[in-house]
């Protein structure tokens, strides 16, 4: 009998994926983390985040970004290993902005919010405009929330060194629907689905489930565990991959980082975490070669 429901469950999670109809990706090089940082600290965050990863900034400029007033600093800083969109809120961040973790340029902002309600996300901003162009945010399963956009004037960004990964935790009882929801919008790939050291989120034993996940949309990490962790994992939003993480990592404490966990190996790689002004944290790895 046990036999006879593990064969349903590997055919369950064999069987074809049901992707939306259309691909609303641009490329990952357009897709950044939302960042959201004190007025104070926003100078000193931008200038430590492209120092670490050599990049750059766009000219700050001052607007509203969301659906209803409100008062913003709004730059984008663009690396060879992924983008961000740094906000310092002039005034309080209204509901539910801030909680989303990242921004997908999508080709039709609208019609991506149709297809990701039809794969199982719900949708918790409707699609409005903004200064530059039209954003909505949609929550998935688990309550992952993104926000997708789409500019007035097509923007034409080089492709990226490194894709950088959204790392996201999840607890077992809603891993499945988040994969499999996000996997038939995104038209992606599960790459791998393993059991891992527990060692690699700061644990002392056990293991966790991890998910990796790639689209045009760019890298996933699903990161399955029972909360029981410890500071910084699980607060950080993305995991970017250099070339040389020692020199990265020397970078990050010139610039003003603090390096939060060391350098170690894990698998294939070797990571750490990096806390940069006004509190960001990021995990940065690099591949074994």
């Amino acid at each position: 009998m046990r036999k006879f429901i593990f064969a349903l469950v590997g055919f369950a999670l064999a069987a074809p994926v049901a992707y939306a109809a259309e691909d609303f990706s641009v490329g990952p090089q357009y897709d950044t983390t939302h960042v959201y940082v004190a007025p104070a600290d926003v100078d000193a965050f931008v200038r430590s985040f492209a120092a670490t990863f050599g990049g750059q900034s766009t000219k700050q400029a001052i607007a509203t970004v969301t659906p209803t007033a409100s008062s913003t600093s709004t730059q984008l800083v663009r690396t060879p290993s992924g983008a961000i969109s740094v906000f310092g809120f002039r005034t309080p961040v209204p509901y539910p902005f801030g909680a989303e973790r990242t921004g997908y340029l999508v080709t039709n902002v609208d019609e991506a919010v149709a297809a990701a309600n039809a794969s199982g996300a719900a949708t918790l901003v409707a699609p409005f405009d903004d200064p530059i162009g039209r954003d909505a945010v949609v929550t998935w399963p688990g309550g992952v929330n993104m926000q997708f956009y789409s500019h007035t004037t097509k923007p034409d960004y080089p492709t990226l060194d490194h894709i950088p990964e959204n790392r996201i935790y999840l607890p077992s009882q809603s891993a499945d629907a988040f994969i499999k929801a996000f996997v038939a919008f995104a038209h992606g790939k599960v790459e791998s689905d393993v059991k891992a050291p527990g060692t690699d989120v700061g644990q002392k034993e056990g293991d966790y489930r991890r998910v990796r996940i790639s689209s045009r949309f760019g890298k996933a990490t699903v990161i399955v565990t029972k909360g029981h962790l410890n500071w910084p994992y699980g607060t950080e939003l993305t995991g970017y991959e250099v070339s040389d993480l020692v020199a990265t990592l020397q970078r990050a404490r010139d610039s003003g980082a603090k390096v939060v966990v060391d350098a170690h190996t894990e698998g294939e790689r070797k990571a750490a975490m990096v806390q940069f002004p006004g509190g960001h944290v990021v995990e940065i790895h690099s591949l074994a070669h």
